[in-house]
């Protein structure tokens, strides 16, 4: 389906089925949203009359058609921090240990048929990103760059538990590695992931706040980050 992506990307609050993209690979999604600066994702109007700050929640789940096939492909899914989860997931003591479990809004909605098995297969791997103190659920609105920030930020930290088997912050790196092996492989070095976690934090919590909004040509099409079809996997 061929089109321009919307400058502006709204979620909602509450029971409604959670914003989802798919790319082709890990990288493909981090450099497409990087050269996106007039795109942002925002909550709707509705959602902002609650007057509280809203936090985003990210879901990140690598499919394959079937088990003979060597291509993934990269879902991302959006919701809004729900208040029943607050307390929990932002000021946890060990975040490793809900990186298994989904976001609390997704027991609100009908799931996706992609995410209502619920444990990881040989076609599907699913991590949920958690708050930690260096990488916290971003306030919305946030920019595609900035998120990109946030994404890469995400799987920073979980490098550095990779050989922690105790942790379950390690998973988001197994996963890319199991899926993405040169991706993996040929990833920043550290003291790259180390810049980019820096980045991140000099943006978090600022998200559409500032008076600069993105411009220039926003003429990325959905074949390049498309909402994802469940059809398409049968």
């Amino acid at each position: 389906m061929a089109g321009v992506m919307p400058n502006i990307i709204s979620l909602p609050y509450g029971k409604s089925p959670p914003l989802h993209l798919q790319t082709t690979s890990w990288r493909h999604l981090l450099k497409l949203m990087a050269r996106l600066p007039g795109t942002r994702i925002e909550p709707t109007a509705q959602a902002t009359q609650r007057n509280d700050e809203l936090y985003l929640r990210t879901v990140i789940q690598f499919v394959r058609p079937h088990y003979n096939s060597q291509t993934w492909r990269t879902i991302v899914w959006f919701t809004i921090d729900q208040d029943g989860e607050r307390s929990n997931s932002r000021r946890s003591s060990n975040p490793g240990a809900h990186v298994e479990k989904l976001p609390h809004s997704y027991s609100q909605m009908k799931l996706p048929a992609l995410l209502r098995d619920g444990a990881d297969s040989p076609l599907s791997k699913t991590y949920t990103i958690p708050s930690t103190y260096s990488v916290p659920h971003p306030v919305l609105p946030i920019s595609f760059p900035n998120l990109t920030l946030y994404l890469q930020a995400a799987l920073d930290e979980s490098r550095r538990y990779f050989n922690d088997s105790t942790s379950g912050m390690r998973k988001f790196a197994k996963m890319l590695e199991y899926c993405y092996p040169d991706e993996f492989d040929s990833g920043a070095g550290t003291r790259e992931r180390s810049r980019m976690t820096g980045l991140f934090k000099k943006v978090i919590g600022r998200g559409g706040k500032s008076s600069k909004k993105g411009r220039g040509g926003n003429e990325e099409t959905y074949d390049l980050v498309t909402p994802f079809v469940p059809d398409e996997w049968g």
